[in-house]
């Protein structure tokens, strides 16, 4: 029942489609997950931008970090979204900290839909126990890396042109959202 209404959903809003849609916010809300799952039900191209910035750095983010440090990963990451925001449709998840940069968000907002997705703290730090690759919370104490770059990020990912809440229910509930909340900003 819900994936039947969500591809009704989707086939109303892919006409009014004319521009990326960039997913932010924090790691471990769902960027990917809900990218990887929207872009197939609107017939649009799915790029996760830290695996771009990989392929075009030819290393890992967190080689990346390393070997260069994050301000030459910021710039990479800016020159990546130059790129990936060329006025075509499609559907981009953006890295934790990429909105958070001034550039790198004008970049976004002058090309493209921004989607801050928002979870509780508890379903963030959840979520990054999971993986291990990411740099900024290799060996630290998750929830209070995560409290931080939520305080310190909250002002930027506010300036997103939409807000949806990401949290534990089905995906197919936030594809659901996503796609309504989508339908309305740009009916708008």
């Amino acid at each position: 029942m819900t994936q039947s209404l969500n591809k009704k959903l989707a086939h109303k809003l892919r006409p009014k489609i004319d521009r990326p849609i960039v997913f932010v916010g924090l790691m471990g809300c769902g960027k990917s997950s809900l990218g990887k799952a929207l872009a197939p039900l609107l017939g649009l191209d799915f790029f996760d931008a830290d695996n771009e910035i990989e392929d075009a750095a030819g290393m890992s983010v967190s080689e990346i970090f390393e070997k260069y440090g994050e301000p030459e990963f910021r710039s990479l990451e800016r020159r990546v979204f130059e790129r990936l925001i060329d006025g075509e449709p499609k559907i981009i998840a953006a890295g934790g900290g990429a909105f958070a940069q001034d550039e790198t968000r004008a970049v976004i907002k002058a090309g493209a839909v921004s989607v801050w997705l928002k979870a509780k703290l508890d379903v963030l730090v959840s979520r990054t126990q999971k993986r291990s690759h990411r740099p900024i919370l290799a060996g630290k104490n998750h929830r209070e890396v995560l409290k931080r770059l939520l305080d310190e990020r909250r002002s930027a990912y506010e300036q997103a042109d939409l807000h949806l809440f990401s949290g534990p229910e089905s995906i197919d509930k936030t594809l659901r959202v996503t796609l309504n909340k989508l339908h309305e900003y740009l009916q708008a």
